[in-house]
């Protein structure tokens, strides 16, 4: 049986980093033990872009090296998440460009 993250939890795993309640190291090893497409149910019942926004959001948070992650960056996954249809291109655009220092 596998596990299902929600995108209420990495939303709220997001949020706890933005509000400084949690590091970035601690929001990265969140994202790595929870990131298991095989093991893990992610974002069941979702449509498909909230789904493959919350793939990606955590597969970009899984890989990258932590001095390279922006606080600001949260609102930006967090607003990617919660995109519709209609902003998911526009929003993912902006976390992966904007959400990561160069």
């Amino acid at each position: 049986m596998s596990k299902v993250i929600s995108k209420a939890q990495l939303v709220d795993v997001l949020t706890q980093w933005q509000l400084g309640q949690i590091n970035v190291e601690k929001m990265q090893i969140w994202m790595i033990d929870n990131f298991e497409p095989d093991e893990f149910s992610i974002g069941k019942g979702e449509s498909e872009h909230t789904v493959e926004a919350m793939h990606i959001v955590m597969n970009e948070y899984e890989l990258v090296d932590e001095s390279k992650c922006l606080t600001d960056g949260a609102q930006l996954a967090i607003d990617f998440v919660n995109s519709t249809s209609d902003t998911f291109m526009s929003t993912r655009g902006e976390f992966l460009r904007n959400g990561f220092k160069d």
